[in-house]
This record gives C-alpha cells, structure tokens and sequence, in this order.
C-alpha cells in the first residue's frame, strides 16, 4: 500500500531535504503518506502529529507513528533537538498561533521545513484586485466561508515570520502546477516550500 501512495509536489521536495536515517516529526501529518514514504525511502523514523481521527486511523493503516494531539497546544512533551527535521506540511495556514509552533519547530528540531500557499500568487492578487472576491484556486481550494485557512501569508511575510522568531532560511523553493518557479516567485509561485534552523549568533 505505501509504495503505491503518490506525494504532493511539495511532499516530493521536502523528502529530497531529509537525509537518510533522520528522525522526523510530522505535523498535521493526514493520513502519513510523507513519513511513510520517508521510512521505505530515506530509512527515516519518527512520529506524526494529526487531531482528525480518520487521519489518525490512515497512519495506522499505513504503518505510521501517530500521535493525536492538537497542535495549537505546542509540543511540549519533546525535548529540545529530539528530531532531525520538523515538517510542517500545508497546515501553517490553519494555524491559529502561527509564531509559536514556529519558535516550537526550532526548539524540538535542528531543522524545520514549511509548505503553504503563497497569497501572493497573480491569480490571487487578480481575483481581488479586480474581481472583488477572495481568491480560489488549486492552491486555495475553500470559499471564504468554510476554508480552514485562517493566516493566509506570502513568502515575504514567511520569511520575516522566520527572522522574528528566530530562525534562518537555509533554502526555499516555489511551484506552480508542481514545477519551480525562479523568476519573480512571489508572484508568481502558488507554493512556498522553506527549510530553516535556528540562526546563527554572530
């Protein structure tokens, strides 16, 4: 069954980033096809986090770690540095307290790697400067009134997030349709995909 589970395009680019034998932790991990794909191809070990149930009862099935937790509570049952790599994968967005869990990852982990998307891609612009509506797209998929997302961000405002809470960029890549973007990103990428650590005092 692992085998034949298909990741995002942003799964694919974060499991290029984790080195094999890592110790992840997966937050908001669903149905743990990314740590399931981690484990047969990187030889990665580790936990999700996830609150829906039916999630919950996926990673079981896939052969995952779960642990049920709500995230907005923090993670304070891990010690500091207790994993190689903290994802948080198309969930920041949902969350309520966006600069906590940020300052958490960089606690618990020596790196974190983000996904989320970009409010600043064209065609949202578009659909509110000139069509009046909040955007909906295959990166916004909700109308505004039963989306999850509650802190929509581009990646300007990620990345000085990141700096506030203390954190570095190591790397950041953009999609559209699954492909990177290099050329003016911010509006042109539907996705951002960051990887930090804790900066580096001087």
């Amino acid at each position: 069954m692992i085998s034949r589970m298909k990741l995002r395009p942003d799964q694919s680019k974060i499991a290029d980033w984790v080195k094999p034998g890592a110790r992840v932790l997966d937050l908001g991990c669903g149905d743990g096809t990314l740590l399931a794909h981690l484990a047969q191809q990187r030889a990665a070990t580790g936990y999700g986090v996830e609150i829906d149930p039916a999630g919950m009862r996926a990673c079981i099935a896939n052969g995952v770690n779960v642990i049920q937790r709500d995230l907005e509570a923090g993670l304070d049952e891990f010690g500091d540095d207790t994993f190689d790599f903290v994802i948080l994968s198309q969930t920041l967005q949902a969350m309520k307290n966006v600069d906590r869990i940020l300052r958490e990852m960089l606690r618990v982990g020596r790196e974190g790697i983000v996904t989320f998307p970009n409010f600043a891609y064209w065609k949202h612009r578009l659909q509110v400067g000139f069509v009046g509506r909040m955007p909906v797209s295959k990166s916004l998929p909700y109308q505004w009134y039963d989306t999850p997302n509650i802190h929509l961000c581009t990646l300007k405002d990620f990345a000085a997030l990141c700096a506030q809470c203390g954190g570095e960029i190591l790397e950041q890549r953009v999609l559209k349709n699954g492909s990177e973007v290099r050329w003016l990103p911010n509006l042109r990428g539907s996705v951002g995909v960051f990887r930090f650590r804790r900066a580096r005092r001087s």
